[in-house]
């Protein structure tokens, strides 16, 4: 049994299949997704998949999106908490943190709208998903003002310190597809040397896609795709055991037991 901590499937790229990629990932034995929410338009969205398909989703407002948030989403996305605290398949904030990579986005209104999200998850008694993206300090930061409880740090491409970091404050670590290419080398060394308490398994679909599913421009160009899915974790679970010189067995049993610590209410949601 495989756990895909976090899935977009509310994207518009699996609209045309998106029941054949659930039924895709159930058979490869990917039993459990958590879809996380970017904006307040996507909420009843990631919900209604999750209760679909017996699955699990976040609410929270992506660090990409903060630009054309309204300051009032923060307001709705407290009321959407506080509506649906009961509900077991609600098991984290996210995905929020903060993105350093792509130019021209507001740093400022970023970390107004990741150390608010930070405080409604720990009123929520919530843990979050958090986007790293060349902002792993600045997200270490607000972590240390306002504790939450737990969670995980998703596609972590920081350094060993900061790892080990996040893992301090009671954080996991995604890993996906970008391990499997050889010339990614922290990633890999990271994946490679965490405590076996810390890392978890995604996808990230449809974006992130492994090794085997890479295209270049040219293939693209030619119509070819490179669609991530969820079906694919078990394969990326592979990497995982040949970078650590774990049997499968062994990486499903600790990603599993880490996933389910670091969002406790997966264990409900079967």
């Amino acid at each position: 049994m495989w756990i895909d901590t976090h899935c977009h499937l509310d994207a518009p790229e699996f609209d045309a299949d998106r029941d054949a990629v659930v039924a895709q990932a159930r058979a490869a034995g990917v039993s459990m997704q958590v879809l996380p929410a970017v904006e307040v338009a996507n909420f009843d969205a990631v919900r209604s998949l999750a209760h679909q398909h017996g699955l699990t989703y976040a609410l929270g407002i992506h660090p990409m999106y903060v630009d054309r948030a309204a300051d009032e989403d923060l307001d709705r996305l407290k009321e959407a908490l506080h509506r649906h605290q009961g509900d077991p398949r609600l098991v984290a904030v996210g995905e929020i943190g903060l993105d350093h990579f792509v130019p021209g986005l507001d740093r400022a209104r970023q970390q107004h709208f990741y150390l608010a999200q930070l405080s409604l998850a720990r009123d929520a008694g919530l843990p979050v998903l958090l986007h790293v993206r060349r902002s792993a300090d600045a997200l270490l930061a607000g972590l240390r003002r306002i504790g939450v409880p737990g969670g995980i740090a998703h596609a972590f491409n920081g350094s060993l310190q900061q790892a080990r970091s996040f893992a301090d404050l009671g954080l996991a670590l995604g890993f996906g597809g970008a391990m499997s290419f050889e010339r990614a080398r922290n990633i890999r060394a990271i994946a490679a040397a965490v405590d076996p308490s810390v890392p978890v398994l995604e996808t990230d679909s449809p974006d992130i896609p492994p090794q085997w599913l890479y295209r270049t421009a040219a293939q693209r160009a030619a119509g070819q795709t490179s669609r991530n899915a969820p079906a694919e974790l078990p394969r990326i679970a592979a990497v995982l055991a040949g970078l650590r010189g774990w049997t499968i067995g062994e990486v499903a049993d600790h990603c599993g037991n880490n996933a389910r610590r670091a969002l406790p209410r997966l264990a409900m949601a079967w």
